[in-house]
């Protein structure tokens, strides 16, 4: 019996060396795609505290005040705006089609959709892209560097980082001149935003900064390549 559980001691051994040889491609490639852990990581518990503390709780209530049509309404007009950052993207990528689409959105949502508030276009088949200078530059071939947490902002990286700025300029708020109106409009939009990620959060498990981080890294290559991404595991 002596023997018998000392073989199944080394075997369980010999499973274990086998599982880490198996892990080591894995923990090298996040080694490598977040170098900078040691700072990305206080940055997310700072955003974390901030979110559960402040922004959470004020997304929770601005859900529970405000009627369901209402919601949908405010999130279709930012929507309907964020489309001209993604006719300016998939043009800037020759992506003609979906810039033809963009185009048929802003001018249906805007018009008989009021602004935006009701999205028709989609009712229309006119189904809504999402494309921002980050994926362009990665259509371009420039890689996405180290995953980054930005302070207030989030993940990233390098790449999509410095493309936050061009992005910046297709939306509306460096026109808006009217100060108080300027901030009540971020504020709203920020709080929608969050308010539309209430639900997906439920999903997150385990390290909550692993996960997030992988959960983006992911999405990330999926938008830049268009849904065709290769598994080399």
């Amino acid at each position: 019996m002596h023997k018998i559980g000392a073989r199944w001691v080394d075997r369980l051994g010999h499973l274990c060396a086998c599982a880490a040889l198996a892990m080591l491609p894995l923990v090298a490639t996040a080694a490598e795609d977040d170098p900078w852990e040691g700072f990305n990581r206080p940055v997310f518990r700072f955003n974390d505290t901030l979110d559960t503390y402040a922004l959470k709780p004020v997304a929770k209530g601005y859900q529970a005040v405000t009627p369901q049509f209402l919601e949908d309404g405010v999130h279709n007009v930012f929507g309907n705006i964020g489309d001209v950052g993604n006719l300016a993207n998939n043009l800037l990528q020759g992506k003609v089609h979906d810039a033809g689409v963009d185009t048929g959105r802003l001018i249906f949502n805007t018009t008989f959709g009021v602004l935006g508030f009701f999205d028709v276009a989609s009712k229309m088949g006119l189904q809504k892209n999402d494309e921002d200078f980050g994926q362009t530059l990665g259509a371009w071939g420039l890689g996405s560097g180290p995953y980054v947490v930005l302070p207030l902002l989030g993940p990233s990286n390098v790449r999509d980082a410095g493309a936050k700025i061009p992005d910046a300029y297709l939306g509306m708020y460096p026109y808006i001149d009217h100060v108080p109106t300027r901030n009540v409009t971020r504020a709203v939009d920020v709080v929608d935003t969050r308010a539309s990620l209430l639900s997906a959060e439920k999903m997150i498990g385990g390290d909550k900064y692993i996960f997030i981080r992988n959960a983006y890294m992911q999405n990330r290559e999926f938008r830049v390549k268009d849904g065709e991404v290769v598994d080399d595991f």
